[in-house]
């Protein structure tokens, strides 16, 4: 910290007693910001802050790829017009009504 002060044998007693003062004040603001950021609270604070943006940050992140996700998959089966293209659904319709099928008669097996 620069001294813009006055030399100390041109100064009088009540300048460095009011010197002394300053910087007793700047040293006690110092200590209670230190006591505040060092003090437990204020660590598990941050320390859940960093957790819960990182989170969001994660999810949000999800949130996109699924969108992405989703949107490539209604890109299959509808055109751009919104209309169902019905020489894909047909096709992956008749493939899932073939897998619970087959599903349903391997149940019924294992019963027996």
């Amino acid at each position: 910290m620069a001294d813009t002060s006055e030399t100390s044998d041109t100064r009088s007693p009540a300048q460095i007693e009011a010197d002394i003062k300053r910087r007793r004040d700047v040293l006690a603001e110092t200590l209670d910001e230190i006591g505040v950021r060092v003090h437990p609270k204020t660590i598990v604070g941050d320390a859940k802050a960093k957790v819960v943006s990182n989170i969001d940050h994660t999810l949000g992140r999800a949130y996109v790829g699924v969108n992405r996700a989703v949107s490539d998959v209604k890109a299959q089966f509808v055109d751009e017009e919104g209309t169902p293209r019905m020489e894909r659904i047909v096709p992956v319709a008749l493939v899932a009504v073939g897998l619970v099928g087959l599903l349903v008669v391997g149940s019924r097996r294992r019963r027996r």
